[in-house]
């Protein structure tokens, strides 16, 4: 330090928040503080007392620390003076003097530092502190390590503040919007808890703070996290079915209010959350600490609990599963974007992480970030669990009947059942994205395991030739809306040429979305079937809504399956089919001009589909930016069977741009409805 030169007499600081915010896209957060991106200057005015002279010139040494036990070694503590310009690879500094008595003081930070709190500091004697920022990821610079090129990609993965999730089953999925609200107020600061009360914090909280620079560190601390298995996380996980003592899954349609009430009961975990839940809520804590982030469905997901690459469902005689090994009719994790200097080149790029808590990751409930392209190329070797990634999307399915007598009889299986459809929103628009490619191998092609099999398969089935054999298939009939009485049906042909004595059973039970059956609410019971060769035959199973509305759950999911006995062989052969019931849409109405701060009436309309009354039934209207954070609702009280309903809400929208407008309606016999309709916020 230049002894000649005076230390600065600073009068106050000008941390200029509302410029900086803006320039360094977080001025979503607020502009009452100065929140910026690493590796991306950011300018505040120093104003120095009357008495000072800046004819000598500046002596300005800054100090910048973050975490309770800044370091040098660890890069939670930094000094550095002025240079000439801006560094693009280390902490930097410029000075302008902008009057007699300003000077425009320019900081840029290591684009590889750690994010969090930052306190800056004059270095100088006694030490002067000039405030305090908050420093987040830069999908915006090119040398931060979760730089993404597109500027649509940036909007869609780090600004958009909702989006919709995928649910349902292959050919009848369904759409949830949902609100990720990660520039709502206190949402930063939430997040930023979120990581000091991680089990890494609390072991070691200085070589914490310093791993908080890489993107693939602080993802696997979300993952954890957003699940309250083994730490003070975010979410408890239940799929009994009973919330009484909570809110069940299905009633979220935000993150915030997750947030808010786990931050406002002492860092409690809230009650209750699934999978699609756990992955909204990591997607906004990793949007708003910078990382690029999207939520993604896969179909037919297989829950592989031994590691053996293969789902092996073993069923006794009446067809009750045995297993432990599951598959979900959906489930729904995150993708974030980084690169991987820990792996070598080429899986850089998109990262699935698994919040939901299903298997321990080094002794933890967590899972990923795994590079998308390595669950593709079958390198289960990378980092991290890339086995049960793989397995969720690849795995095979054997199927064995285990009889009376403890023998195991192969009825099937399946190359192709696991990892469907897999979805994520499109960027800048709400269409469906699939993305199935980037997880594996088209079936048929070169890559594909039984690639002769699979393609004679797909051949006769273009030709509508059918394999030899005997074959039992379910279909549906066109009216599945909740609270209709409808019939289904259990097809069997005999495709070979010999005469079949057969015996059939064909059932209903409802499910849940991840494969967990309850009651049954449809039988058939054992039915003689005498085939010659290439006759078929039919049997049809009557649904009743006074039968299966008291056995389904809030996913409305009911699974069919037939089972064929050949009585001579004692061959078994079997079909099953998930069922999603149709469910009423909401009419949503809007009036008024879509301006800031101008009051706006929604009229939402819903018709009861079921022979009965619906109780306490109420609508709720939510979205980011449109209400003060808490859902907007109104109580309608009861419903007549097959009645319609309306209701006025009544919200004053807070910012520009387009906006998700989220309807929900729920009762005490039908819940899980939701409807949206994208309206433009102007000034």
């Amino acid at each position: 330090m230049d002894q000649g030169v005076p230390a600065v007499d600073l009068e106050r600081v000008d941390l200029s928040c509302k410029v900086n915010n803006t320039e360094h896209q977080t001025d979503l957060n607020g502009v009452t503080r100065l929140i910026v991106r690493r590796g991306q200057p950011f300018t505040i005015i120093l104003h120095l007392r009357p008495s000072a002279a800046l004819n000598n010139g500046l002596n300005i040494r800054l100090i910048a620390t973050t975490g309770p036990a800044p370091s040098e070694e660890a890069d939670t503590a930094v000094k550095f003076g002025l240079s000439k310009v801006i560094s693009k690879v280390r902490w930097s500094a410029t000075a302008e003097v902008t009057s007699e008595n300003t000077v425009a003081l320019t900081v840029c930070s290591n684009p590889n530092a750690p994010i969090g709190l930052y306190q800056l500091t004059l270095d100088q004697a006694g030490g002067v502190s000039l405030g305090q920022f908050v420093l987040l990821f830069n999908p915006w610079c090119k040398r931060d390590s979760v730089y993404l090129v597109n500027e649509a990609e940036r909007q869609e993965y780090v600004l958009s503040q909702d989006g919709l999730i995928y649910r349902g089953k292959p050919k009848r999925i369904t759409v949830l919007p949902w609100t990720f609200g990660q520039f709502e107020p206190d949402m930063l600061d939430i997040c930023l808890k979120i990581l000091d009360k991680s089990l890494q914090h609390l072991q070691d909280p200085a070589q914490d703070c310093s791993d908080r620079r890489s993107p693939v560190y602080v993802s696997r601390v979300i993952s954890a996290m957003i699940n309250s298995q083994d730490d003070k996380g975010v979410l408890v996980g239940n799929w009994s079915g009973d919330y009484t003592d909570g809110v069940r899954p299905t009633a979220w349609k935000d993150s915030c209010s997750i947030l808010r009430q786990w931050y406002k009961q002492n860092c409690t975990a809230v009650e209750y959350g699934q999978c699609w839940v756990f992955a909204a809520v990591a997607c906004t804590v990793s949007r708003a600490l910078g990382i690029p982030c999207r939520v993604v469905t896969n179909y037919g997901s297989a829950h592989d609990t031994n590691s053996n690459l293969l789902i092996e469902r073993y069923y006794d005689e009446f067809a009750e599963d045995l297993g432990d090994d599951s598959i979900w009719n959906f489930h729904v994790w995150v993708e974030s974007w980084m690169t991987r200097p820990d792996l070598k080149l080429g899986y850089e790029g998109w990262q699935a992480s698994d919040p939901t808590p299903q298997e321990k990751s080094e002794d933890v409930y967590c899972c990923g970030p795994v590079p998308v392209r390595a669950i593709k190329e079958g390198d289960l070797s990378v980092k991290f669990d890339a086995p049960f990634v793989f397995a969720e999307v690849n795995a095979d399915v054997v199927e064995y009947i285990t009889l009376r007598d403890g023998r195991h009889v192969k009825i099937g299986g399946s190359t192709t059942e696991v990892g469907q459809c897999i979805s994520t929103k499109a960027v800048g628009s709400d269409e469906r994205e699939d993305i199935t490619h980037l997880y594996k191998y088209p079936e048929g092609s070169e890559e594909e395991r039984q690639v002769f099999e699979k393609a004679s398969h797909q051949n006769r089935l273009i030709q509508n030739e059918e394999e030899p054999g005997v074959h039992v298939k379910i279909k549906l009939s066109s009216n599945t809306m909740v609270g209709s009485d409808f019939e289904v049906y259990a097809q069997v042909k005999n495709n070979t040429d010999a005469k079949k004595n057969c015996r059939l059973m064909f059932y209903a039970q409802a499910v849940t979305y991840n494969g967990k059956l309850g009651e049954t609410c449809g039988l058939t019971e054992l039915a003689e079937m005498n085939l010659a060769p290439t006759e078929g035959g039919k049997a049809t199973l009557q649904l009743l809504y006074s039968e299966y509305g008291k056995a389904i759950t809030q996913d409305r999911m009911i699974k069919l399956a037939a089972l064929l006995v050949d009585v001579e062989t004692k061959e078994f052969y079997r079909a099953t089919k998930t069922l999603m019931l149709d469910s009423p849409s909401i009419t949503i109405l809007v009036e008024g001009e879509p301006k800031v701060g101008k009051t706006l009436l929604v009229k939402a309309l819903l018709v009861n589909p079921l022979p009965e009354a619906l109780e306490n039934c109420v609508f709720s209207l939510h979205g980011a930016n449109l209400t003060d954070g808490a859902p907007i609702t109104k109580e309608v009280g009861t419903v007549g069977p097959e009645e319609s309903t309306i209701a006025e809400l009544e919200f004053t929208p807070k910012a520009t741009g387009i906006r998700k407008l989220v309807i929900d309606f729920s009762s005490d016999k039908l819940s899980n409805i939701q409807d949206f309709e994208n309206i433009v916020i102007e000034e």
